[in-house]
């Protein structure tokens, strides 16, 4: 239903971008629209099962399964979710010279029922790029930059 892709050059390195990717418990300090990520289950330091909560136009809460590869990638797959029948994606961290990562994250949602146009639009086409440009800004801060 709602598919897209967005890049942005973070000033820091991939293994700093990674460690802020996976610190899910943070978003809601600086992601707009997150208002809750709790941490469910961990397997190991690199597969966990989180529960977001958003806030666009109404609340929705879901729960992702979460695979990362340090410094290189993390990718999920929907578990559940109050208005998702699909949510797939993930980051792709590609190291840049001058110590700088190139961040892709991609996305593919499918929701349930009827959902007005202006919502699906919402959640993918005006969020990811706030949310990519929010992630830039933290990572930059986190590094000093």
């Amino acid at each position: 239903m709602a598919e897209a892709t967005h890049s942005v050059v973070i000033e820091a390195p991939p293994e700093a971008v990674y460690g802020l990717v996976t610190d899910f418990e943070s978003y809601p300090s600086f992601v707009p629209n997150q208002v809750g990520a709790r941490i469910v289950s961990a397997e190991g330091e690199h597969a966990w099962q989180v529960e977001f909560e958003l806030s666009v136009a109404k609340k929705l809460r879901y729960t992702l399964d979460l695979k990362g590869d340090p410094g290189r990638s993390v990718r999920w797959t929907l578990v559940a979710g109050d208005m998702m029948e699909q949510n797939v994606g993930g980051w792709t961290l590609e190291a840049l010279p001058g110590g700088k990562t190139r961040a892709t994250y991609a996305i593919d949602v499918k929701l349930r029922g009827f959902v007005p146009r202006s919502i699906s639009r919402a959640l993918i086409e005006r969020t990811l790029p706030a949310n990519l440009d929010a992630f830039k800004r933290e990572a930059e801060r986190r590094q000093g930059g």
